[in-house]
């Protein structure tokens, strides 16, 4: 029966598409109000996240990173500079980009497989192909024995695992995560890191993920955006040479992962201060958290 499982998800694998997109942002200025009542949320910004490779956004609690996704997803348009699809400015939502936020969006009157199957019956693509693909995800994401099962009945990981199966049978050509692992147990979190990775490494399509966990960005990102307080812009851009595929033992044990950690954790907490020193709650917890983790 595993040989079955393995040959079938090799060949479902191998089907699904593969694309080549990359995300361009420059001179990003964005504010909300006007007159005295203006507040600056991006600032300056310019970074590129490169086609089929896993970027981590990662910056001090309130500092702009979830206005930096809706202008990439298209919800909304910066005051100035650009943001750029393949070259082709965004001014708009689009089926290329997929967003999966924070709160859990799946439908509580539907099954597993109902809600991983939504996007296709929307769209008129009930076929062959289409369940084929979802019973393939159903699988990889270790939820075949729930499929009948309502949201109310899995926990917040399996939520969260089936909410990954329904924006990934969408076959969107950008992944932008915010956040999704942000109210799992650390145990649930760091599960949902293994199986997040081990879906991304089968396709290598262009993903942006926002977190402000250190270690969640460490173990996932192939390059990883450290952002300024608010108002945000990049700071700095570290390239993650960790060997793929990746374990939790693994990373922990890794002295290249540690001495990326501590370069992170000063450069954040640097922000964070500044945050702090205006008064700033966010940072404040922050500081708090991370100060705990320092060797």
């Amino acid at each position: 029966m595993s040989t079955e499982l393995k040959d079938d998800s090799t060949a479902n694998a191998d089907s699904r598409e593969q694309f080549s997109s990359e995300i361009v942002a420059s001179n990003v200025y964005k504010s909300y109000g006007a007159g005295p009542f203006a507040k600056e949320v991006v600032v300056d910004c310019s970074f590129t996240i490169e086609s089929n490779k896993l970027t981590v956004m990662i910056g001090p609690s309130g500092c702009g990173k979830s206005t930096l996704i809706q202008l990439i997803a298209g919800f909304e348009t910066a005051d100035s500079g650009s943001i750029t699809l393949n070259g082709k400015p965004i001014t708009g939502p689009g089926k290329d980009r997929l967003v999966l936020f924070q709160e859990s969006a799946l439908f509580p009157w539907m099954t597993t497989y109902d809600n991983i199957m939504y996007g296709p019956r929307a769209r008129g693509e009930d076929t062959k192909e289409s369940t084929d693909l979802a019973e393939f995800l159903l699988n990889k994401v270790g939820l075949e024995a729930f499929r009948d099962k309502y949201p109310q009945q899995l926990s917040g990981g399996m939520q969260r695992r089936a909410e990954l199966a329904r924006a990934m049978i969408n076959k969107p050509e950008i992944m932008i995560l915010d956040e999704p692992f942000r109210g799992l147990d650390n145990m649930s979190k760091e599960l949902m890191w293994e199986y997040y990775a081990n879906i991304y490494e089968e396709d290598r399509n262009t993903n942006f993920f926002v977190t402000t966990d250190i270690d969640e960005a460490i173990f996932l990102a192939d390059r990883l955006l450290i952002m300024t307080n608010l108002p945000t812009s990049t700071r700095a851009v570290i390239e993650i040479d960790i060997p793929r595929p990746r374990t939790i033992e693994g990373v922990v044990n890794s002295p290249r992962a540690n001495e990326i950690k501590k370069e992170v954790m000063t450069l954040l907490h640097e922000e964070a201060m500044k945050s702090f020193s205006g008064g700033s709650k966010a940072a404040a917890d922050f500081l708090d958290a991370y100060s705990k983790r320092v060797d």
